[in-house]
């Protein structure tokens, strides 16, 4: 299983968000760490600019998003802008991508949210072409007429993960994709509905077996404050709970909020759960440092004592 950290834009001005995610992925580089994610978040960074950015900070790691929503550009554009930052990082970009949630796409964007399975299944046929630098791409599906010019091959072969939550979305993923990119699944969802159907859906299309990245909260605690690190998970990332689509993901499992899938704990707790998840499937865990303290100093070293042990567990599960 490969252990890798969320890299993204938090508190500050745009200069010491890039300085700080700058030395952030110098950071998990040097510990070792097989993949660093790049949110997508709607009121900050692209993370196709930030992963170019990191690229060309860095030799190694691979480069994923996490995840880029679709509706917002043209699949020639996604794939341009793709292809790009994969050719600055060396062949490293991993490309998630998904349909994102109506509350982004409707609520904010003002784009219509209507079929997004199937709106991704025409988009991923696009961009797979697109990907594939042939040097034209003629699509004609239910949602996308494409006859463009397209002169940029890649530097390698883009995997592509979709982030797919719901039976229909697994299928595409398996059929269409290299993996998925979840949030919001427990050990349960992962292992009874997650893999099941996205293993079938790759292995009926004759693909290999996908990626299952799951995304996790850890937190490095004594065993008195794992509440504290659950109540603060619940508070700083609990807004996704709302979104119908997570909320049918959490039904495939036994948590119910964010704060019940944090894994808090000494190392060995921390070590066994995410081993959990690999018994479960999970062929990547994409760890969400989540510090606690009463103060900006606790909060930091906090944040530090549970990196060092995750790059630590990263070299001993591997």
């Amino acid at each position: 299983m490969r252990i890798g950290v969320m890299i993204g834009p938090e508190k500050g001005d745009s200069g010491r968000k890039l300085e700080r995610m700058l030395r952030d992925i110098a950071w998990a580089e040097s510990a070792g760490l097989d993949t660093a994610w790049i949110p997508q978040v709607p009121n900050d960074f692209d993370a196709l600019v930030t992963v170019t950015a990191m690229g060309l900070a860095t030799s190694r790691i691979e480069l994923g998003t996490a995840v880029v929503p679709l509706q917002a550009q043209h699949p020639i554009a996604l794939a341009r802008q793709a292809l790009s930052a994969h050719a600055a990082a060396g062949g490293r970009l991993a490309l998630g991508v998904g349909p994102s949630h109506h509350w982004i796409i409707r609520d904010m964007l003002g784009l219509p949210y209507e079929k997004p399975a199937a709106y991704t299944r025409d988009y991923l046929e696009v961009l797979a072409a697109g990907l594939a630098g042939t040097g034209s791409v003629d699509v004609e599906n239910s949602t996308f007429t494409v006859h463009n010019p397209l002169d940029l091959g890649p530097v390698a072969p883009v995997p592509v993960l979709v982030a797919a939550l719901g039976p229909v979305m697994l299928r595409i993923a398996g059929e269409r994709a290299d993996g998925t990119v979840l949030w919001m699944a427990d050990e349960r969802a992962v292992a009874e509905h997650v893999v099941p159907k996205i293993n079938k859906a790759a292995a009926d299309a004759g693909r290999s077996a996908p990626r299952v990245v799951v995304g996790l909260p850890v937190c490095l605690c004594s065993a008195g404050q794992v509440d504290e690190a659950r109540a603060r998970a619940n508070r700083i990332l609990g807004e996704a709970e709302v979104s119908p689509n997570y909320q049918r993901l959490l039904e495939q499992g036994d948590a119910r909020t964010i704060g019940d899938l944090c894994i808090a704990g000494d190392e060995e707790a921390i070590a066994a759960g995410l081993r959990r998840y690999a018994d479960a499937g999970a062929t990547d865990i994409s760890v969400r440092l989540l510090p606690i303290g009463d103060d900006r100093d606790a909060l930091v070293a906090s944040k530090r004592r549970t990196r060092e042990m995750v790059a630590d567990l990263a070299r001993r599960l591997r």
